[in-house]
């Protein structure tokens, strides 16, 4: 007796909603994420038991490396220009359309007023590693206020509801961070965010 062959059905699979769930998980995720800046100073910030959340936006965020160098980044771009400008004309530095392009596309400042123009002068490459090596004064000059002083007070002039995050290296002195700290007391900001890693508490 002769076997029966029984035809095979070709399987036909509807990728549509799979293709739809994935589409709605790549806007999720890309509306959701937070992009971290390439920071040219890496610092490894000290642990804490604190879960207060440091502002992620609206925020000037001030650097302190192990070294004791200060540098400051600032998550609005528009808003950096012109922070940049009044800088540039309290210290009658001048630069052109390219500098400041340069300056705002930068992920981070941090070189004195007097360096401004010659560091926006480098490549990309030369920046990143120049940048290391400097570091915004906090030294006032004839009882005038420091430039790192006046950073501020250009940022809180641009905008008054800014909020000011120190991000220290759990290697940088205490001392440092200190005067960092009676700087912004000296001109009235008493309130500011530590930033740190959250590390649960031990029993």
């Amino acid at each position: 007796m002769g076997k029966v062959k029984i035809k095979k059905k070709e399987v036909w699979i509807d990728m549509t909603p799979m293709s739809d769930v994935m589409v709605l998980l790549l806007t999720f995720f890309m509306l959701t994420s937070t992009f971290v800046k390439n920071e040219p100073v890496k610092v490894n910030t000290p642990g804490s038991v604190s879960e207060i959340k440091v502002p992620e936006k609206n925020a000037l965020e001030i650097l302190v490396n192990k070294d004791g160098k200060v540098f400051m980044s600032m998550d609005n771009q528009a808003q950096m220009l012109d922070v940049l400008s009044g800088m540039t004309s309290l210290y009658g530095v001048s630069l052109n359309g390219a500098q400041q392009k340069k300056f705002q596309k930068d992920p981070m400042w941090g070189v004195p007023m007097e360096k401004l123009a010659q560091y926006l002068s480098l490549d990309e490459s030369q920046m990143a590693e120049t940048i290391k090596t400097q570091g915004i004064p906090t030294d006032s000059v004839d009882g005038k206020k420091s430039e790192f002083q006046n950073w501020v007070e250009q940022a809180r002039t641009v905008n008054e509801d800014i909020k000011l995050c120190i991000k220290a290296d759990e290697g940088t002195p205490y001392k440092v961070v200190k005067k960092v700290m009676s700087e912004l007391q000296d001109m009235s900001e008493n309130r500011y965010f530590l930033v740190t890693q959250y590390k649960k508490q031990e029993d």
